[in-house]
């Protein structure tokens, strides 16, 4: 059975003392959660509180912390990166990657990301891999071939029980931070194709066993209709996620 999964990207945002407040709330507001086996909350803040974090919800078995990227090197000459060792040393166990800003900010390719995904799992992290199409690339048909592609050229090489260690999140970069979200049906739509092609390219319990995330504008007050659709596993929070309530109520809403 998949677990269902909701994710908070903090993206460059809060000082140390705004982000032990923040875990502080949500950590408060989520006791109840281990009576929920099936339920796992991920939180995301920057590099520099990755350790704070994991102290904050140590003991907490349905709390894990992920960092919002890694180096796809294990060591060496990269001045300002991180790499899987050190995110995992801290205490973290997940790492996004392929987040639509960074393929578009720092243009990540492809086979640069696969690296990544090689090595986060080579090391023992799981990776929230992203894919989604570009508004130009759903507005001219083409959005199923280019989530395609991004999966088959950055998670489809995987062995299947390295596959069985990744998150796939599904994020219209067309509804990142515009305060415009994909409608629940052209969400499910997705996910029920992504699982179409895990299943193709590896088997169908692989498939139904993947999560895969909606992120994309997804708030405290369009989440429940969202998490409805029986693909949508949950979500990859972005802005919802830096306020405590906003956050619980999105994790409460399946």
């Amino acid at each position: 059975m998949r677990k269902k999964i909701v994710a908070g990207n903090w993206k460059m945002n809060k000082t140390l003392t705004e982000a032990i407040s923040l875990i502080d709330e949500i950590v408060t507001g989520l006791k109840d959660l281990v009576k929920n086996d099936d339920k796992l909350v991920i939180i995301a803040p920057p590099f520099p509180y990755l350790m704070k974090a994991a102290e904050m919800t140590k003991g907490l078995n349905q709390i894990e912390i992920a960092a919002q990227n890694c180096h796809s090197n294990e060591k060496g000459a990269f001045t300002g990166e991180i790499s899987a060792a050190m995110i995992l040393s801290t205490g973290a166990k997940f790492v996004i990657i392929g987040h639509s800003e960074r393929r578009n900010y720092f243009k990540e390719t492809d086979d640069f990301l696969a690296k990544k995904v090689e090595i986060a799992l080579k090391t023992g992290l799981k990776p929230i891999f992203c894919c989604g199409e570009l508004l130009s690339e759903r507005q001219s048909g083409n959005q199923f071939d280019i989530v395609r592609n991004q999966l088959k050229n950055g998670v489809f090489n995987l062995s299947e029980s390295e596959f069985s260690n990744v998150v796939i999140a599904y994020e219209p970069v067309w509804a990142i931070g515009t305060g415009v979200n994909a409608s629940p049906e052209q969400a499910q739509e997705m996910h029920a194709f992504i699982r179409k092609i895990i299943s193709e390219n590896y088997s169908t319990q692989i498939s139904e066993n993947t999560t895969i995330l909606y992120g994309g504008s997804c708030n405290a007050q369009n989440a429940a209709e969202l998490f409805a659709n029986p693909d949508v596993d949950g979500g990859l929070i972005g802005g919802a996620s830096l306020i405590a309530k906003d956050f619980i109520t999105i994790v409460n809403s399946y």
